[in-house]
């Protein structure tokens, strides 16, 4: 018997869902944190991060089985770089994970008793900004892909959710790495709002590290297509009569790299 990929809608639910889950973890605990340590920034930021790294980690292992957990359309974009999402899936995840971080936002703002859009005046400018933003989007690449290919699939999430919670930290930025989750921040004028007008500018340096990240991840893996499909970790595939893995989660056998997008 071999075994297919989810259906799609089931992988856009779950990119939707993890992706709203996520920026609701991100916004809603930036407001906690203000409202629990009023007078300390720096106990803020670390309340934000601990809570945004747990999370990831565990919506990662929820939602990873259905549509390989990307919730970020950064990494959508380059694992169909590397054949394992099918280009022609590629606007449907990343409007799946668009809607999800409006969505995300908004029930924050209203978990909080605040007006469910509230467009954030913080900006977020300058060149250290920017910068940053291409060190933390390349970095959460290289761990993503470094990790799907080494075989240890099963440490991704806490992989991926301990490089955000550091990239807190030792980025300028505080690592947003995700233009899903910089959209969604413009909707909440809290500790986690981003400005409409620094927005585009921070897509467009986290899509140069994608960029980099994608040339980076070849130089290093070359064999990486065989195990594109694994990204951020295997979707648990259903019995069905077309192709695809059957190894319950397991690195498939090395094999050479297709000539397009897999599905």
């Amino acid at each position: 018997m071999t075994q297919a990929r989810p259906d799609l809608w089931r992988r856009l639910l779950a990119e939707y869902v993890g992706t709203g889950f996520l920026v609701a973890v991100v916004v809603g605990s930036g407001i906690a944190a203000q409202r629990l340590s009023p007078s300390d920034v720096g106990l803020q930021l670390f309340e934000n991060a601990a809570a945004t790294a747990a999370a990831l980690a565990a919506l990662i292992v929820a939602l990873g089985p259905v549509s390989g957990a990307h919730f970020n359309p950064v990494v959508s974009i380059a694992d169909a770089a590397f054949g394992g999402l099918a280009r022609r899936e590629v606007a449907s995840y990343l409007a799946a994970q668009l809607a999800g971080a409006v969505s995300g936002s908004m029930v924050a703002n209203l978990m909080f008793e605040l007006p469910a859009v509230e467009w954030s005046t913080t900006g977020r400018s300058g060149s250290g900004l920017w910068l940053a933003e291409v060190v933390a989007t390349l970095g959460l690449l290289v761990v993503i892909f470094g990790v799907v290919r080494s075989g240890r699939v099963g440490a991704a999430p806490f992989a991926v959710g301990a490089y955000i919670g550091a990239a807190y930290f030792f980025t300028a930025s505080t690592s947003f790495a995700n233009p899903a989750v910089s959209v969604g921040r413009m909707f909440t004028d809290t500790f986690a709002g981003i400005a409409p007008s620094s927005v585009p500018a921070f897509v467009a340096f986290q899509l140069v590290g994608g960029a980099v990240a994608v040339l980076t991840v070849r130089a290093l893996y070359p064999g990486l297509a065989a195990v594109a499909t694994d990204v951020v970790v295997p979707g648990v595939d259903q019995p069905s009569g077309t192709g695809g893995r059957a190894n319950g989660g397991a690195p498939p056998p090395a094999r050479s790299t297709r000539g397009g997008p897999s599905s």
